[in-house]
């Protein structure tokens, strides 16, 4: 399959995953992974992240508490952590290893094998960086889901709901995988250069040129 638009599908994918790998490092931040809206005080919002639980009051602000210890969280918190991490980093990998398989990029242009080695790593580190977001975000919004549907805690008792870090993280995972998606796609794809395309028609018109001399009485 020969593409013309080679460079600007290589293009796209670096910025979608450019831009996943923003989002991610945004996800691991964000202390709105759970909302708590009371029901006695309606103009308090809590909130919680992998790092401090904060509340949001209408008249004072945000106000954020660090948490003491990271053994005294709960296993999905600890264990996001540890993910998120792992999610940044190997997409700040794909990101470096992809910038130099590039076509666009003149450094190393006459060794393709190499180039298109690296954006092969490079995808893969995105599509594993995507799934290591994916997986705690949804990990946080299960036991969220299981919590607030738990028939042994009284209706009375105030249950977390989904924060707004959940759904940039979901967005984070999938731009990571399309973009590595798109990266990969362009390794199986032949680049066809405007050099090559001037040289077939000038042969074809040589060509012509040698028939019209030929066929003349």
């Amino acid at each position: 399959m020969a593409l013309v638009y080679r460079p600007t599908m290589q293009l796209s994918g670096i910025l979608l995953s450019l831009l996943g790998w923003v989002l991610s490092c945004l996800t691991t931040y964000l202390p709105q992974w759970k909302n708590l809206n009371l029901e006695l005080n309606e103009l308090e919002i809590w909130t919680m992240g992998l790092w401090q639980a904060c509340v949001v009051q209408e008249e004072g602000g945000m106000q954020c508490k660090d948490f003491d210890s990271f053994l005294a969280l709960p296993p999905e918190l600890r264990i996001s952590r540890i993910l998120m991490f792992f999610s940044n980093g190997l997409g700040l990998l794909g990101l470096l290893l992809s910038g130099f398989g590039l076509d666009c990029l003149k450094i190393g242009e006459r060794q393709q094998e190499q180039k298109k080695r690296l954006l092969l790593f490079g995808g893969m580190l995105f599509w594993i960086s995507g799934i290591t977001a994916i997986v705690p975000v949804s990990w946080v919004a299960h036991s969220t889901v299981q919590e607030f549907w738990d028939e042994n805690i009284p209706d009375v008792v105030p249950r977390w709901d989904f924060g707004e870090a959940l759904f940039v993280g979901w967005l984070a995972g999938f731009c990571l995988i399309l973009g590595g998606s798109l990266l990969n796609c362009t390794i199986c794809s032949t680049e066809v250069h405007p050099s090559s395309v001037r040289y077939a028609v000038a042969d074809r018109q040589d060509q012509c040129r040698h028939l019209e001399i030929e066929t003349r009485p």
